[in-house]
């Protein structure tokens, strides 16, 4: 991990860790490394809807223009849309200002390439090594070869008839209800699926700033589950903060995480010949159930390290079509270049509209095996002590010697957050929650 850049951008408490003058500074690198100099070079911005957004994104726009960048913003939008404009648009690169599923006092910056995909870590080193280093001094411009920013009237729409594209159903006789977490879902989720054909329920779809992922979206599902159960509809879907990801919810108001998503829409595109490699790839994360579904069902699968840019790496290398997190953050590449929530959420209505069978008995064909989750706040000089910890490493060993075979444990450092995550797997629900929680505390008295 880099010493700016997580496993998903640079992220932190806007104005303090992610400051007005680090936005600057990266908007200044940024036009260095990735843009082409033998012509004025041109960026996107795109934010959610956290209050910070104008804040970092004028200083952001400031270190571009300085370096003779030209800029256009996009406004608010969701961060899919970032990655397929900078392709569809022509442009050289493209910063996506979010915090993701973070409460609204975070914000960060995810930048991507011309070709729409995240940074490699060698990019990201280089863009640090100017900014914390000084290997190269920024170009400082003058007069008329100073950037300009202008505004983009049509992001909004160009997005919306591009994901229409990528269906080849209507939705009508559906009901759903969409979740748009008060984030950037909120200006596109309505218009998308009603033109689709789908009768539509919105919630949380009335940003104000500060509300952005607070008690509702992907991260906080309790009122999607009762107002689609309550109402009866079709389905519901909950986007995070900025739609790259999505968790559903069936008729009866039991959520569909990502591994049924993955394991879901595998399955279909196996039947039509779309599943590249008979392969689908997944995190260490991911529930045994769906290795399982995979030998059931004659589907391959790779499991990568935790993080949608590991699993697109491996989706890029090998050429497979599907891939993603139990989180809900679903790649398909034929499609996107990174996780996109209301494609996903087209996807998963797709197949049921071909099928004609509701997500409640879609999402049977995998079994979940019981699976706990402790996340333990530690000081970021433990985060940085714990693959050295002898103590911890004992503990986890003692954990999966009592778990055999029936089992596994994970435990891992958070890419984006000050936490070490302590995750269980096995038959046994109450055995491996108490096997978490003794780790869980090793961990807490070594590195808080």
């Amino acid at each position: 991990m880099g010493r700016l850049f997580g496993t998903d951008g640079a992220r932190g408490v806007a104005n303090s860790e992610i400051s007005c003058e680090l936005a600057m500074q990266i908007g200044k690198a940024v036009a260095m490394v990735l843009t082409d100099h033998e012509r004025r070079p041109k960026v996107l911005i795109g934010t959610d809807t956290r209050i910070s957004k104008d804040m970092l994104a004028s200083a952001l726009a400031a270190g571009l223009c300085s370096v003779g960048a030209d800029v256009m913003t996009l406004g608010v939008v969701p961060t899919p849309a970032v990655a397929h404009l900078v392709r569809s648009y022509g442009y050289d690169a493209a910063v996506m200002i979010s915090a993701s599923h973070n409460p609204c006092e975070y914000n960060g910056l995810k930048i991507f390439k011309s070709d729409g995909y995240k940074l490699p870590d060698a990019v990201e080193d280089e863009i640090e090594s100017i900014i914390l280093d000084e290997v190269e001094t920024p170009p400082v411009k003058l007069g008329g070869d100073v950037g300009s920013v202008r505004v983009c009237e049509n992001t909004v729409h160009d997005y919306i008839e591009y994901l229409k594209s990528t269906v080849d159903c209507d939705f009508s006789g559906m009901e759903i209800a969409l979740d748009c977490a008060n984030g950037s879902a909120s200006v596109s989720a309505e218009k998308l699926f009603t033109d689709l054909g789908a009768k539509v329920h919105i919630l949380s779809a009335s940003p104000d700033g500060v509300n952005i992922n607070a008690n509702c979206g992907s991260t906080h599902m309790e009122n999607l589950q009762q107002y689609v159960k309550a109402h009866r509809l079709t389905a519901g879907f909950a986007f995070d903060g900025d739609a790259d990801r999505m968790l559903a919810v069936d008729e009866n108001g039991e959520v569909v995480d990502g591994d049924k998503i993955i394991a879901i829409c595998a399955q279909q595109m196996k039947a039509e010949g779309r599943l590249k490699g008979n392969t689908a790839v997944v995190t260490v994360m991911t529930n045994m159930g769906f290795y399982k579904f995979c030998g059931e069902h004659g589907i391959d699968y790779t499991a990568t390290k935790v993080g949608d840019r590991y699993v697109l790496e491996e989706m890029l290398k090998q050429g497979y079509s599907i891939g993603g997190e139990q989180s809900g953050h679903v790649i398909f590449l034929d499609y996107a270049t990174t996780g996109d929530g209301q494609l996903t959420a087209l996807q998963v209505l797709s197949v049921m509209k071909k099928t004609g069978k509701p997500l409640s008995e879609l999402a049977a064909l995998m079994t979940v095996y019981p699976q706990t989750m402790i996340n333990v706040h530690v000081s970021k000089m433990g985060k940085a002590r714990f693959n050295d910890d002898a103590d911890i490493a004992d503990a986890i060993r003692q954990a999966e010697k009592q778990l055999g075979d029936t089992g596994r444990v994970l435990v891992r450092v958070s890419g984006t957050e000050p936490l070490v995550r302590v995750m269980l797997e096995g038959e046994n629900k109450a055995q491996i929650e108490t096997l978490a929680r003794e780790i869980a505390e090793v961990v807490k008295e070594k590195l808080i």
